[in-house]
């Protein structure tokens, strides 16, 4: 419980910090300007999506920092009998990471203002995503025809829960990715879709942050540092 405690306290505080570091203490009435100048009453604020996005950020965050705590307490039954990582996931980690690189392409392009070369990284992202859902998809295929189901061990039922629960996040942003193409389609001007593209890319990277965390423990990588904080903590 007090591993689960401090890593729920990390995602905590990183989510302040990252709402704090997007404006949420500023005071937008003590701003000056012009009433007729705010054009666009009716979109969306920059502020606001940001906000909201990093309100998401932390509740998925609690979720998969809850399933690694669970993870973490339970690999030390004596029922646990790890299963082969597939070599695919290897794979599958380079298209996430180029994936992300790709949006995070997309998203320096719009702030110059070049459109074309926003819908290349944005078109790029998308795929290498997808690829990454078709390759997770076979991994999991794999493993089922070696015999490893999802009932038939509790290190099985962990890896189809947050591969998973993973992949649900990634199929979740290629709706919203899929979105931004399509607004980026439709116009001539980056700066429509810049704040759309910094979203995006912002998600990526925190699904490729959560992926390398899960790559690290289904590989078995992370053990010793659970071994050592367990050993702080007691």
């Amino acid at each position: 419980m007090t591993i689960v405690l401090v890593f729920l306290g990390l995602a905590g505080a990183f989510g302040a910090w990252w709402l704090w570091r997007q404006g949420l203490a500023s005071k937008p009435w003590l701003e000056q300007g012009v009433i007729g100048d705010a054009a666009g009453m009716d979109a969306p604020s920059p502020l606001a999506a940001k906000v909201g996005l990093g309100f998401f950020l932390v509740v998925a965050g609690s979720l998969f920092t809850l399933s690694i705590s669970a993870y973490s307490m339970r690999l030390q039954g004596a029922d646990w009998w790890p299963l082969p990582v597939p070599a695919l996931l290897w794979l599958n980690t380079g298209l996430l990471i180029a994936s992300s690189f790709a949006l995070e392409w997309a998203k320096a392009f719009a702030r110059r203002a070049d459109i074309r070369q926003v819908r290349a990284g944005l078109f790029a992202g998308g795929i290498f995503a997808a690829a990454f859902l078709a390759g997770q998809l076979l991994a999991w295929r794999e493993l089922y025809a070696d015999g490893y189901f999802l009932a038939s061990n509790p290190a099985n039922s962990f890896f189809y829960l947050m591969t998973g629960l993973h992949g649900l996040h990634v199929l979740g942003g290629l709706v919203a990715l899929g979105r931004t193409i399509t607004h980026a389609q439709r116009t001539l001007d980056a700066r429509k879709v810049r704040l759309g593209v910094e979203l995006c890319a912002i998600y990526w990277h925190f699904l490729l942050l959560v992926w390398l965390v899960l790559f690290a423990l289904l590989t078995g990588w992370a053990g010793d540092v659970f071994e050592i904080c367990r050993q702080a903590l007691t």
